[in-house]
């Protein structure tokens, strides 16, 4: 079983268990940094994003897990269409 298993128990997932490993070996005001937004975010997600954004991020996730993306010419007229 991991060290960070140990310390936090069977409820964290594999992802965020790889990310505190490697913010693990950040310098400490980093780490420190990380911590407060991660906090921020699980006590005041409302401070974040509101409904309907969280509802955009959700679709954007289900359209790529779908494979859904943008084509090259696509890309290119939005770029044009804002002068870049």
């Amino acid at each position: 079983m991991s060290r960070a298993r140990l310390c936090y128990g069977s409820l964290m997932t594999k992802l965020l268990e790889k990310a505190i490993t490697k913010i693990r070996d950040l310098p400490a005001d980093r780490q420190d940094a990380l911590a407060e937004m991660m906090l921020e975010f699980v006590e005041h997600p409302e401070s974040l994003l509101t409904d309907e954004q969280w509802k955009e991020v959700e679709l954007s996730l289900q359209e790529a897990d779908e494979g859904k993306f943008a084509t090259k010419e696509e890309v290119a007229a939005l770029w044009k269409k804002f002068g870049l």
